[in-house]
């Protein structure tokens, strides 16, 4: 199973000091690969950020779209995938195309959403 991160999930998790990563492993009890879209390492701009996702070997998706991140992770986004968001035009986009997500919930911890 493949994990995709959205960038505003990165964010999030600074703000309110949440582990992702082992939020991730709390509530994920099967194997999961993490990744994230290049365009969204781009748009983070928080050294912070991408230093933790450097150290937790997260995979980059490559792209040579010109499309925005949400677009190519509905691109991306298949039965053997779960997005890890909190955009809500994306999940609203993501629950039509019936691709399972994760998102944060009280500030504090994250949840399934299927």
């Amino acid at each position: 199973m493949k994990i995709i991160i959205d960038t505003n999930i990165i964010l999030y998790a600074i703000r309110y000091k949440i582990d992702i990563f082992a939020e991730l492993e709390r509530i994920c009890h099967f194997p999961y690969k993490i990744c994230i879209i290049d365009k969204a390492l781009e748009e983070v701009k928080d050294k912070a950020a991408i230093k933790l996702l450097n150290q937790k070997n997260v995979n980059i998706i490559k792209t040579s779209s010109s499309k925005n991140v949400d677009d190519l992770i509905l691109e991306i986004a298949d039965n053997n995938t779960i997005v890890l968001t909190q955009d809500k035009e994306l999940k609203q986009k993501l629950r039509k195309k019936k691709i399972a997500l994760i998102t944060i919930r009280q500030k504090k911890y994250l949840q399934n959403v299927l």
